[in-house]
């Protein structure tokens, strides 16, 4: 039950709304728990978390256009822009505060789902595999 209390958490902490995982993620391992499983299911969540904002941001894309809120012509140009530099701004998907509009932009313009899906499952999984190493290492 813990690990999917931390799933939730961390799936949630993804998305638009304000909250944080990592505070429960430590909390878990101070109580002995395994090491691997907080990792995969803290991941999972939140790498989840981050492809619920992508879904989103898509859908709006269509919704923004439609409602003539988004030309298509800024759409094109911010593609580019977005397939250029993209990669490294999803890189930082894990920051608080930025990470998440960030995941939700990709899904605005439309970037490559699986160029997506895998800089944010590996920058998600690195700040939780630091965050685990970092306590060992203190305590």
């Amino acid at each position: 039950m813990v690990y999917l209390t931390l799933f939730f958490t961390s799936l949630g902490a993804a998305t638009l709304l304000p909250g944080g995982s990592e505070a429960l993620l430590l909390y878990y391992k101070s109580q002995g728990l395994n090491t691997f499983l907080l990792l995969s299911f803290a991941t999972t969540g939140n790498t989840l978390g981050s492809v619920i904002n992508y879904f989103l941001g898509k859908y709006f894309n269509t919704w923004a256009v439609n409602k003539k809120y988004i030309s298509d012509k800024n759409i094109k140009k911010a593609e580019k822009y977005f397939e250029k530099y993209g990669a490294f701004a999803l890189l930082l998907a894990w920051v608080p505060i930025i990470g998440d509009p960030i995941t939700f932009v990709a899904g605005i313009l439309r970037y490559a789902f699986w160029k997506f899906f895998v800089l944010v499952l590996l920058s998600k999984l690195l700040r939780y595999a630091f965050l685990l190493y970092m306590y060992e290492v203190v305590t």
